[in-house]
């Protein structure tokens, strides 16, 4: 069992850097992979970056690239997105999510976090 709590969602302009976490609890934190999606208003969830188990591997969606790291500290249960040169097209409310695969798609995971929003003005 996993419980995921976003955080450091907010209200910037764009080109703005916004670094959001997500803390997990749960013993077995290291044994899932990490994404995080994001939903704009009227959208679907969309795949935004994800980080395997141990950290070595990473994944990011075309429109984030160069743009959205995602980093993970197993000893601290924490995974961080930072975010540089926001754009107004990147509001949305950011959700991590934990799954048993790599690269995590939406239907493989298992657990889930509240979201946090994102609100990029230009």
């Amino acid at each position: 069992q996993v419980r995921l709590v976003e955080s450091g969602g907010g209200l910037v302009q764009a080109g703005d850097s916004l670094t959001l976490t997500c803390a997990a609890s749960g013993r077995t934190f290291d044994a899932y992979a990490i994404a995080w999606f994001r939903q704009a208003p009227g959208k679907e969830r969309e795949f935004v970056a994800a980080i395997s188990w141990s950290g070595n591997s990473t994944k990011s969606a075309d429109s984030v690239k160069g743009r959205f790291v995602i980093s993970r500290d197993n000893a601290k249960n924490m995974v961080w997105l930072q975010m540089i040169s926001l754009k107004p097209e990147d509001t949305a409310v950011y959700f991590c999510a934990a799954s048993s695969w790599y690269p995590p798609v939406e239907s493989t995971c298992d657990y889930w976090g509240q979201g946090t929003q994102v609100t990029v003005s230009s």
